[in-house]
């Protein structure tokens, strides 16, 4: 049996080599928590080879799909940390309608994952009067979390953030309560990509970004790359937001200006 704590092993290397081929994730520009994720899901389906393992993930879906979720942590509610949210909707926004002079604005939810954050922005746009024709993107670079999203039904529990107004306006019960569908309007402000944020190019003149609980698990070579991806996808005077447990070192020397905890500016 291999030794599977040996992250550098030739056996490991060539199942990263094969697994970015299939999938197009490159374990390598992920932190240790993550070949650590790797290896404890390994051990749990009693694999006793690299090749044993690859082979698993490769010819069965559900195994995929559980590797993926594994990795990537594809968890999330509408309106988490519930206090950005509002400022986006109370402040950043209005103040981005003001700036720009319109209603049409280009808002990205960049690591989408299974889509409570895209249509939580979809519906802030909605509740802020922008133009729905300019619809939000939302980028994964898991094809399995966004069609998870397409399909927009969520538990109750995963709406516990959304306000009451919100739940009666933009959403329709199903299964006696239990889940909730996003009504079409919401769907219809959301366009839904496949991205690999570390090798594809971006879009530019972005005006408010989301990346959040994303590349808070890269390393830190990875994060600086992407930090200066997302500041030159910016329109100037656009927003960054990042997750509650993160931060940006030496965004000075990007270009960014800090805008409050955890939100950034393009001058």
């Amino acid at each position: 049996m291999e030794e599977v704590s040996q992250y550098n092993s030739a056996g490991y290397t060539t199942f990263k080599m094969k697994l970015k081929r299939l999938i197009g994730i490159d374990l390598n520009s992920y932190k240790e928590q993550i070949h650590r994720r790797t290896h404890e899901l390994m051990n749990r389906w009693g694999c006793k080879t690299y090749d044993d393992y690859f082979d698993t993930i490769q010819k069965d879906e559900k195994k995929l799909r559980e590797f993926l979720d594994h990795l990537t942590i594809n968890v999330s509610e509408f309106f988490r940390n519930d206090s950005q949210w509002w400022k986006m909707r109370d402040k950043i926004i209005p103040e981005l309608i003001q700036k720009r002079g319109t209603k049409r604005l280009k808002l990205w939810s960049a690591g989408c994952a299974t889509g409570e954050e895209p249509y939580s922005l979809a519906i802030l746009s909605a509740v802020c009067g922008l133009d729905g024709m300019n619809p939000v993107l939302a980028a994964d670079i898991d094809q399995g979390a966004i069609s998870i999203a397409q399909k927009a039904t969520y538990r109750k529990t995963q709406l516990l953030n959304v306000p009451k107004e919100y739940l009666s306006r933009f959403f329709t019960t199903k299964d006696a309560g239990a889940t909730y569908e996003v009504n079409s309007d919401i769907k219809r402000r959301v366009s839904f990509k496949r991205m690999n944020m570390i090798e594809d190019p971006f879009g530019a003149n972005f005006d408010l970004i989301l990346c959040r609980n994303v590349v808070i698990y890269f390393t830190a070579e990875t994060k600086a790359k992407l930090y200066k991806k997302f500041f030159d996808a910016l329109a100037p005077g656009g927003y960054f937001l990042v997750g509650s447990t993160e931060q940006i070192f030496g965004y000075q020397q990007i270009g960014f200006e800090s805008a409050g905890p955890f939100l950034y500016t393009k001058k």
